[in-house]
């Protein structure tokens, strides 16, 4: 799957949940109007889907309306996506160099591609975030990015800016192939921890599109 696909399946997914959402929350305005009636329905019960590899739950009428929905966004996954935001930022002004610093034209589209993928990754998290209320950082403070693997710090930035054709080129790929492996890092540890399901989606895809990057880049090297 390309690149471009896979950050389209994600806003699909982004958009797709808002829309859920309003369903859901129109339909529990309706079922609130039709309190009484569906409390004399003795016995009903509801069908709850479990998580993806679990099976689904029967529950009654009660558990269901006092139920956490299984996918329940919680902190793994609200701190990854803050994280992730502040990670992808990082790789955009590193490829933002690239048009008038790169020496090669493979590098070029390389980070011609790395921007067109996760510029838009950046809104869908910025969405997620705000339709869950969390903010773009934790507690207000920007995040420290020695916490996040593969940062590059400030001192390589500033060799990368300063650096023209090959050098530009051999250090772009050292430092986006470091940044690449911190968020595969990044990404498997939310599928252990987080439990949103459009979280999981995102970092599958992240792992899947930065490995494939990944061997890109060592092939150029």
């Amino acid at each position: 799957m390309t690149i471009r696909r896979k950050t389209t399946h994600f806003r699909r997914l982004v958009v797709a949940a808002t829309a859920v959402g309003a369903v859901l929350a129109l339909g529990a305005c309706e079922s609130g109007e039709r309190a009484p009636a569906a409390a004399a329905d003795n016995g009903a019960k509801v069908v709850a889907p479990g998580k993806p590899g679990e099976p689904a739950k029967i529950l009654s009428a009660k558990e269901a309306a006092e139920a956490v929905p299984a996918d329940t966004p919680n902190a793994a996954d609200v701190m990854y996506t803050q994280m992730m935001i502040t990670h992808h930022a990082q790789a955009l002004e590193m490829t933002a160099l690239a048009p008038k610093q790169a020496g090669s034209a493979k590098v070029k589209r390389l980070a011609e591609r790395i921007s067109a993928a996760q510029g838009p990754e950046i809104g869908a998290m910025r969405g997620w975030l705000a339709q869950h209320g969390e903010s773009e950082t934790m507690g207000g403070h920007e995040h420290h990015h020695g916490a996040m693997p593969g940062m590059a710090t400030e001192a390589q930035l500033g060799e990368l800016r300063a650096a023209k054709g090959k050098a530009f080129d051999t250090l772009f790929l050292k430092l986006m192939i470091t940044h690449h492996q911190g968020a595969i890092t990044m990404a498997t540890d939310v599928l252990g921890d987080g439990n949103n399901i459009l979280v999981q989606e995102m970092a599958n895809d992240v792992i899947s599109q930065q490995s494939a990057e990944i061997h890109r880049m060592e092939s150029m090297s």
